[in-house]
């Protein structure tokens, strides 16, 4: 998979000190992501158990150990990622998971 952006997910980290501990988690997420090739939804819960499908292509995945929510939208025909949100549960909570 093509995954957009990887700087999205540098900036969480280096521009927050405090979330340095996501670091290892996320680029381990980024990793497996970019390897993978994911025709659907199933596909994406197959390889992360805990995500969470949405509708309309969005997925939430939970990063260290569930501290950190990381929100994709996925174009499973063209194989692409695209990261809409990284952050903590507190900060999950106040966006709108759909329209972000």
């Amino acid at each position: 998979m093509r995954i957009i952006a990887l700087s999205a997910l540098k900036a969480f980290w280096d521009e927050h000190p405090e979330y340095l501990d996501a670091k290892e988690p996320t680029l381990a997420w980024y990793r497996h992501t970019h390897h993978a090739d994911w025709n659907s939804p199933a596909e994406v819960k197959e390889d992360f158990r805990s995500a969470s499908i949405l509708k309309d292509g969005r997925v939430v995945f939970n990063i260290a150990g569930n501290k950190y929510r990381l929100v994709v939208w996925i174009n499973y025909g063209y194989r692409v990622v695209y990261i809409r949100f990284i952050g903590t549960h507190s900060q999950y909570d106040k966006i709108d998971v759909q329209n972000i």
